[in-house]
């Protein structure tokens, strides 16, 4: 059976991809300098920073991998400086250096980000880039790391997670979900239209993109093909919890939250409004992956279906308690 070394497994992506892996008998190795948030996966994981070179190789080389999916990073927007995601940059030429020593590795899927461009601005093509955020320009630079990839014994594809969402999710989806279920998400006038990806579809996706021998030196955007109208899904939302459609308010008052949740942010308390986020709800992002489809086809859930595990979910991990007339039994 193959082997699948798979970085920063602790986070997401990483604890959904696992489950799958382990559950199709895939032989995995996660290494992260967290826990596992499964602790089902313990088992499975070893601590271990990438920055480490020395320990990454003495790792992957008793492991002898056949994959390695790359998803350890600094993914909050909270740096102030690029050394914040100095593990974005130099983690990824670690496993890049690593990877010529592996002698049956045949593939690496390394994980970059939509925020290569900034919301609303959908690059012509995969080489042009516009980071809006110090994150964003780490992933930049790690995509033209792995460009720059000459002569390698294995075969790579770079992914583009869009806005990714489901079990094990943190911050900010969670947080939509936490805002829809307290009854706090307001509809307005503004809200946008965004390519969302329910997590189940996106293992489903890497799985496919890792497997394909014919499908290499490419980049692609990971998501569901139908873009979703925010202000549907939170009425998806709400009325699978039981509690009716979300309320409807000027946009005035939003705003006005938005700037009072700034004031906070200043002070490090936490708000579930700001202004950055407003932006971003405001803000159309759709991106095209006909590109994706052709390879991977539809993913096995329907954003209802996957709404539906992701309350579940939130049931039993995040203690959500739901009314009797709540409809997760889909």
């Amino acid at each position: 059976m193959f082997k699948v070394l798979v970085t920063g497994g602790s986070g997401f992506i990483g604890t959904n991809l696992i489950t799958n892996l382990l559950k199709d008998n895939f032989q995995v190795l996660s290494v992260d300098i967290a826990l596992p948030a499964n602790h089902d996966h313990l088992s499975k994981w070893e601590m271990l920073d990438i920055l480490n070179y020395q320990e990454l190789e003495k790792t992957a080389l008793a492991f002898d991998p056949h994959f390695i999916v790359h998803l350890a990073a600094v993914t909050d927007l909270n740096g102030k400086t690029s050394n914040y995601y100095h593990t974005n940059v130099e983690g990824t030429q670690n496993v890049i250096k690593v990877a010529e020593k592996l002698p049956r590795l045949k593939k690496i899927v390394f994980a970059s980000s939509m925020y290569v461009c900034k919301p609303g601005n959908v690059p012509a093509d995969y080489k042009t880039f516009n980071p809006h955020t110090l994150y964003g320009e780490s992933k930049v630079e790690g995509e033209r790391l792995v460009n720059e990839i000459k002569d390698a014994n294995y075969k790579w594809v770079i992914i583009r997670p869009t806005s990714i969402w489901g079990p094990w999710f943190k911050i900010p989806y969670i947080d939509f979900f936490d805002v829809v279920y307290k009854g706090k998400f307001v509809n307005f006038n503004k809200i946008c239209t965004k390519t969302y990806g329910y997590v189940g579809n996106t293992v489903f996706q890497i799985r496919l993109l890792m497997a394909a021998d014919d499908v290499y030196s490419k980049t692609f955007y990971l998501g569901d093909m139908q873009p979703t109208p925010i202000s549907e899904w939170a009425n998806e939302i709400s009325e699978k919890l039981g509690k009716g459609r979300v309320k409807s308010v000027p946009f005035i008052i939003v705003k006005a939250a938005a700037l009072f949740g700034d004031a906070l942010s200043k002070l490090k308390i936490s708000f579930p409004l700001t202004s950055f986020r407003l932006q971003n709800m405001m803000t159309d992002n759709i991106f095209s992956l006909k590109d994706l489809y052709a390879i991977t086809g539809d993913g096995p859930y329907t954003r209802a279906e996957g709404t539906t595990e992701t309350i579940k979910w939130l049931v039993k991990y995040r203690s959500y308690r739901l009314p009797a007339k709540a409809d997760i039994s889909a």
